[in-house]
């Protein structure tokens, strides 16, 4: 998060660069979600820190198709994220250099919001914009409830953040979850 896409202020490449190497031996890949803009500035710099998959917000960038192929071309998957009340057409518009496409359940920028309810109506209609061959991947309001409701709908990758962290033990939550989503890799 840049402070200016959205209000608050995260990391950046150096803390990429730290997680590389552990999340790498760990079998994980290291998802970047940049929400900040025009990340087509950034992408470089992510890709050489050690990032396996980079996704942007169209809202960011009036170079959407082109941000997206910089991602491909640097060899990282390429998601594209589009917040609440943007049209998902814009997936359709890009499905072919496209391997994730997130449906942000909230507006974001701020961890602990109420997950939106339309979300469910829009993962569906995602999936018919994108085909089966690209992930949907959800964030926002993820929990117990919302989740195996996301999944049903076609969602197939998880942003949990309060729901696990917020928890007072946030492995068990992290378990419950992955056991509410039929996740076989926990």
């Amino acid at each position: 998060m840049d402070g200016h896409f959205v209000p608050p202020i995260t990391m950046g490449p150096l803390v990429v660069a730290g997680l590389r190497e552990r999340v790498g031996a760990a079998g994980a890949r290291l998802e970047v979600h940049l929400m900040i803009e025009r990340p087509e500035r950034q992408i470089d710099e992510f890709a050489r820190a050690g990032a396996d998959l980079i996704t942007i917000h169209a809202e960011a960038t009036p170079h959407v198709h082109y941000a997206l192929s910089q991602i491909r071309d640097a060899g990282l998957a390429a998601g594209l994220a589009v917040c609440p009340a943007t049209p998902l057409e814009v997936f359709g518009e890009v499905a072919e250099v496209l391997d994730l496409a997130l449906c942000m359940t909230v507006n974001p920028g701020w961890g602990g919001q109420r997950f939106i309810e339309a979300s469910i109506n829009r993962i569906e209609r995602t999936r018919v914009l994108v085909g089966e061959t690209v992930a949907i991947e959800v964030d926002g309001g993820i929990e117990l409830d919302t989740g195996p409701r996301c999944l049903a709908a076609g969602a197939g990758v998880f942003v949990a953040g309060s729901a696990v962290f917020g928890s007072p033990d946030p492995a068990a939550a992290y378990v419950a979850l992955a056991d509410a989503v039929g996740d076989p890799r926990r």
